[in-house]
């Protein structure tokens, strides 16, 4: 894994990510509370979008620069090398 001393791009790139997935959740988190109406539909959306920023950390974790289009996409997608607990 990259550190913020090895690459400082790609390790400021990974704890956005983190810090994204972060605040989407305590977004979402905050919405479920307050709406009366917020459905499956909703929650389909931004559970869809906490893990897009969980799964390009995850990619992440080895990138030492950004990502190139073609690599954002694929990182935006559930990883297949890891096993969900």
């Amino acid at each position: 894994m990259i550190t913020k001393e090895n690459a400082p791009v790609g390790w400021a790139l990974l704890i956005s990510e983190l810090e994204d997935a972060k605040e989407h959740l305590s977004t979402l988190i905050e919405n479920m509370h307050q709406d009366s109406e917020y459905d499956n539909a909703n929650l389909r959306i931004d559970l869809g979008h906490v893990f897009a920023h969980l799964n390009r950390a995850w990619h992440r974790r080895d990138i030492r620069e950004d990502l190139s289009d073609v690599e954002w996409e694929k990182a935006s997608q559930f990883p297949a090398d890891i096993e969900p607990l």
